[in-house]
């Protein structure tokens, strides 16, 4: 698989990123990792918030490789992940581990499955380790995405 396949099947379209869309998202992961480590809200809202930022990691990833996922179509969070070994390097290991964080969020949107403290604790951990990766291909790759202009 390869992000220009994905473009040519319709789960991806072009994009022409800007820094301020990437410079809001990290912001948002940012808050989304706040929120997350706030232990006074259910597992189920600190999962969601650590979540978000994994999604949030991803889509900025993939805007900086010059495309987004076709929201029209359904499954765009599973292209999202599948992306991250294309567009930051992933191995498979925690391709495989973001997967089962995925279908656990989506099993407890749909069918209220329990999400324990053991899974907040993962996906914090996923969403931090990705934020970090972010910042260093942003940086090496496309610093000119971290610089606002005004």
């Amino acid at each position: 698989m390869t992000l220009q396949n994905l473009l040519r099947i319709g789960k991806l379209k072009d994009h022409t990123p800007t820094a301020a869309e990437i410079v809001r998202l990290l912001a948002s992961v940012e808050r989304n990792l706040a929120d997350a480590a706030v232990s006074k809200v259910s597992d189920e809202t600190r999962f969601d918030a650590a979540y978000k930022a994994v999604m949030q990691c991803s889509l900025a990833a993939m805007m900086a490789s010059g495309y987004r996922p076709s929201t029209s179509e359904p499954g765009h969070h599973v292209t999202l992940i599948q992306s991250l070994p294309l567009t930051l390097g992933v191995d498979n290991e925690t391709w495989v581990v973001l997967d089962a964080l995925r279908r656990k969020r989506n099993s407890n949107d749909y069918t209220g499955d329990i999400v324990t403290a053991d899974m907040v604790a993962e996906c914090i951990d996923q969403a931090s380790h990705l934020q970090v990766l972010l910042l260093k291909h942003l940086k090496k790759h496309h610093p000119r995405l971290l610089k606002p202009t005004a």
